[in-house]
């Protein structure tokens, strides 16, 4: 559905985007993450025939962005950071203008805007000016207007910005649900827990070159290593533990805890706990201790700069 290969932008002596590539399904969800200044919007400008790339080739729904832009335009739905709402009219009205362009017929465009104000939950006969609206409903109804075609790719950049908490888990929620109508997304955000909840790719960009690119389980695994777990205990520790069965590794522990890493935990898990039983330890619980995207990003972008191609993770 969506295809990039080396795509690059220069413009004079920058070069913004550096042989980006990746490559989405029907359905899957890519997240874009980066600092400011990454090149994160170039890429969905490129992707939506608005900027014509230096180098490279992109297709969208199977149409190439620089030889059928019309296309490619038709194929997308896109929120950008700064709307571009019209503030002087109503929200059905906006809509229903929009919708003309898209040469919808009267009554598929009457029923798809009714459906989507009520789907971001907001008043199709609100007469209000959309300049009234405040951050966060005019957030939602730029959301709205980008799928009013119904689209097959959307490239969503901040969904949720400028949302009450509410709001926002409205539109995670609608965004979830658009991924299993087989929709293709790409999402550039600084929310990395939403980030880790909607992506099935993460790919982390800086200074325009794709640095790290895979699953979040996968990238956890490249950056963190092993998984950790922690068995928490029913009555202290006489002494420090040294040792545990199978392929273990005690990162810490406690008087009555212990937390450990493990690429075997399949086997290894139930091996500590028989052991820890065995010496009339009670265990109390034993679960996999939980770590953030956030903590892979902060590596990542942290990480001595070497201009090389992306690590592609499962």
């Amino acid at each position: 559905m969506i295809q990039a290969e080396n795509l690059s932008k220069q413009f004079e002596d920058f070069l913004a985007v550096d042989d980006v590539s990746f490559s989405l399904k029907a359905g899957e969800v890519l997240a874009l993450l980066g600092p400011n200044g990454a090149g994160k919007t170039t890429t969905v400008r490129m992707l939506t025939s608005v900027l014509r790339p230096t180098r490279g080739s992109a297709r969208i729904a199977g149409y190439d962005v620089v030889k059928q832009p019309d296309k490619v335009r038709a194929s997308v739905g896109v929120l950008t950071e700064q709307h571009g709402l019209y503030g002087r009219m109503p929200a059905f009205d906006y809509l229903d203008f929009f919708g003309t362009l898209y040469n919808m017929s009267g009554e598929t465009r009457r029923k798809r805007i009714y459906d989507l104000l009520e789907q971001f939950g907001l008043d199709p006969k609100d007469k209000r000016r959309i300049g009234e609206y405040s951050k966060g409903m005019r957030q939602k109804l730029a959301l709205a207007r980008s799928l009013l075609h119904n689209p097959p790719v959307l490239l969503l950049d901040e969904p949720t910005s400028a949302m009450d908490p509410e709001s926002a888990r409205l539109v995670r929620d609608s965004i979830q649900k658009l991924c299993s109508a087989n929709r293709t997304i790409i999402i550039c955000t600084h929310n990395l827990y939403e980030a880790e909840e909607l992506a099935d790719q993460i790919a982390i960009i800086r200074k325009g070159k794709i640095i790290l690119q895979g699953t979040p389980d996968g990238l956890k695994k490249t950056l963190l290593g092993s998984p950790i777990f922690e068995a928490r205990l029913g009555k202290p520790l006489n002494g420090s533990v040294r040792s545990l069965p199978g392929s273990v590794t005690i990162m810490d522990q406690g008087s009555n805890w212990i937390r450990y890493q493990t690429d075997q935990p399949e086997s290894v898990n139930p091996a500590v706990l028989r052991h820890l039983l065995d010496q009339n330890i009670p265990v109390i619980s034993l679960q996999e201790v939980t770590r953030s995207l956030e903590q892979v990003y902060l590596q990542a972008i942290n990480a001595p700069y070497t201009g090389e191609d992306a690590n592609h993770v499962g």
